[in-house]
């Protein structure tokens, strides 16, 4: 028996809803158990000394910018600009930086230059991103076989947990490594100085 055919004679994409982003997002969205399980509060210590407390322009929320960094990694989003976008439109992303529906999104030249006045030539950036993984992976929220260690081989250790964290420090080095290279090609298109990273390389003990 065939059914009938309708139509959606009602276009409703203009009509004005009373709601929040946190209606619009799953109870059971991975934001919500990354919210839950994560405390990001401990970035504000550590980067204190990098932003001014009296003068000087608004800056974006540096725990709002390692969550952005965080969208990426834990989503696979390939690139930054590209996650800056996806969080434009995505509800359960601004949830998770705790934006709402008219909060305007950070500009990816934007992102660039705050990483890169904060975090240039110190290891800031890897502190801060280790700790978010060991507080991911202790939250079974990242499955350590899974993580990606850039092609090279980590010897096993006896003592397990030394061995999973000489893997996400390898981990925080790869990711940096590919968001400073994005960056750099940014910087060059405009004109800019490119970041120094081989000071980098050293921040984290092997």
């Amino acid at each position: 028996m065939l059914s009938l055919l309708t139509t959606n004679n009602s276009d409703k994409r203009t009509q004005v809803e009373i709601t929040s982003i946190d209606q619009l997002v799953p109870k059971d969205h991975l934001v919500r158990k990354l919210d839950a399980c994560i405390d990001f509060s401990f970035i504000y210590d550590l980067v204190k000394d990098k932003y001014s407390t009296e003068t000087g322009r608004p800056s974006i929320d540096p725990v709002v910018l390692f969550k952005i960094v965080f969208i990426q990694y834990i989503f696979g989003i390939k690139s930054m600009r590209q996650t800056i976008s996806e969080i434009e439109t995505n509800m359960a992303y601004r949830w998770f930086l705790g934006y709402g529906l008219n909060d305007k999104i950070p500009h990816f030249t934007t992102f660039g230059k705050k990483y890169v006045r904060r975090f240039k030539d110190t290891d800031i950036f890897e502190k801060i991103f280790l700790c978010i993984l060991e507080q991911a992976q202790d939250a079974g929220l990242i499955n350590k076989d899974a993580v990606f260690i850039d092609s090279t081989h980590v010897k096993a250790n006896a003592n397990k947990n030394k061995y999973n964290k000489v893997k996400l420090e390898k981990e925080v080095r790869s990711y940096q490594e590919l968001l400073d290279k994005e960056i750099n090609e940014d910087r060059q298109v405009h004109g800019k100085k490119p970041l120094d990273v081989s000071k980098k390389k050293q921040n984290i003990k092997k």
